[in-house]
C-alpha cells in the first residue's frame, strides 16, 4: 500500500456529510415537536391567492420553518430555556455547543431550498436570498436589544412613571426578532409570483402583532394539546422586559410598579416573588392593553393590505388564519 493512503479514513466529503446530518437530526425533533406552523400556512395562502405554484415554493416555506426553529435553540441558549414545545430544550439535551451550532446550520437550509424552488432564475434567485439575509440581520440586530435587556429603559421609566419610550423600544424589538422574518416569508412570497412592490411592501408589514400575543401568552403558560409547552411566566423568571411589563408602568400605581422592577432587575426572582409580579401585571390590565394593541397592528396592516390582493374569498383567509394565531395567544 502507498504511502500516505486514506484507505480505512472517512473522506472529507464522507466527514462533512455526517456532521452536517448530525446537525440536521438536532434540530429535526424540535421541528416535529410541532408548533402551529402558522408562517409557511399563511405564506402558502399568499402564494395560492397571487396565483402562483405553492408546491414549487414549498421548499422555502419548509426552509424557513427550519430556520425560525433552528433560531428557537439559539434563543433557548441565550434565555437558560429549560422546554421548548413541550421537550426539553436542545442545549439542555445535547449541549451548548451543539445546540448553537446545529441551531445556526438550521438557516442555511434556505440557500438550498431557494436552488431547488428556482434553479433556472438565477436574478430572482438572488433577490429572494437578498430579502432573507435582510431579514436574518434584523432577527440577529433585535435578538441584541433582547439580550440587552431594556433595563435601562425600564429603570427610567420607573423613576419618571412614563412608559412611552419603553413600549417603543420593546416595539422595535418585537419587530426586527419575529416581525422581520414573517415579513420576509411573505415578501418572499409575492416576489416568487412576480407582484410589485407596493404589494410587496404591505406583505411584509403584516403579521408584525404575533410576538406582542406570544408576550402574553407567557402570563399563562403555552399548552398545545393539553400539554405545557413553556412553563408560566419563563419570561418574568429571567427577568425580561416584555410588553405586558411595558404597559404596566402606566397601569400600576407608583408603589406596586416599583415593587415590579425591584422584582425583576436582578434576573433572579424568587417563584413567590414572580408569581406576585405576574398577578400584578395581570390584575392592572395590561395584558388587555397587548391584546388591544396586537389587534390593532393586525388591523391597519390588513387595512392597508386588503386592496392591493385579488377580489377573493380566498383573500381574506389570509386575515383569518393570521387572527387565529394571534387570538390564541391572547388569553387574558
Amino acid at each position: 500500500m502507498r504511502l500516505g493512503s486514506d484507505r480505512g479514513r472517512p473522506s472529507r466529503n464522507r466527514t462533512a456529510h455526517r456532521c452536517t446530518t448530525d446537525r440536521v437530526n438536532r434540530v429535526r425533533p424540535l421541528v416535529e415537536a410541532g408548533g402551529r406552523r402558522w408562517r409557511p400556512a399563511i405564506g402558502a395562502q399568499v402564494v395560492g391567492v397571487l396565483g402562483g405554484d405553492v408546491a414549487r415554493f414549498s421548499p422555502v416555506l419548509a426552509a424557513l420553518e427550519i430556520a425560525h426553529t433552528g433560531s428557537l435553540m439559539v434563543d433557548d441558549v441565550e434565555d437558560g430555556a429549560v422546554v421548548r414545545r413541550g421537550r426539553p430544550a436542545a442545549h439542555t439535551v445535547h449541549g451548548v455547543a451543539t445546540a448553537l451550532n446545529a441551531g445556526t446550520n438550521a438557516y442555511f437550509a434556505v440557500d438550498r431550498a431557494l436552488q431547488q424552488c428556482v434553479p433556472d432564475d438565477a436574478r430572482l434567485q438572488g433577490r429572494m436570498r437578498e430579502l432573507f439575509m435582510e431579514a436574518l440581520r434584523a432577527v440577529h440586530a433585535g435578538q441584541a436589544l433582547d439580550i440587552q435587556g431594556h433595563w435601562e429603559e425600564m429603570g427610567r421609566a420607573v423613576a419618571l412613571g412614563e412608559g412611552a419610550g419603553l413600549l417603543e423600544v420593546v416595539r422595535l424589538t418585537h419587530r426586527l426578532k419575529s416581525g422581520a422574518m414573517v415579513g420576509a416569508c411573505f415578501e418572499m412570497a409575492a416576489l416568487f409570483t412576480g407582484a410589485g412592490l407596493p404589494l410587496r411592501r404591505a406583505l411584509a408589514a403584516f403579521g408584525s402583532a404575533y410576538q406582542i400575543s406570544d408576550d402574553v401568552a407567557d402570563l399563562h403558560g403555552v399548552t398545545r394539546h393539553g400539554q405545557s409547552t413553556r412553563r408560566v411566566a419563563e419570561d418574568l423568571h429571567n427577568g425580561k422586559i416584555t410588553m405586558p411589563v411595558a404597559h404596566s408602568v402606566h397601569l400600576l400605581p407608583p408603589t406596586e410598579l416599583d415593587a415590579l422592577w425591584q422584582a425583576l432587575r436582578t434576573g433572579s426572582a424568587s417563584l413567590p416573588e414572580v408569581e406576585r409580579a405576574r398577578e400584578a401585571i395581570r390584575e392592572c390590565g395590561a395584558p388587555e392593553a397587548c391584546e388591544e394593541e396586537a389587534r390593532m397592528v393586525v388591523e391597519e396592516a390588513w387595512r392597508r393590505l386588503r386592496p392591493l390582493l385579488p377580489d377573493t374569498p380566498a383573500a381574506d383567509h389570509i386575515y383569518d388564519r393570521a387572527r387565529a394565531c394571534i387570538d390564541s395567544n391572547l388569553i387574558t
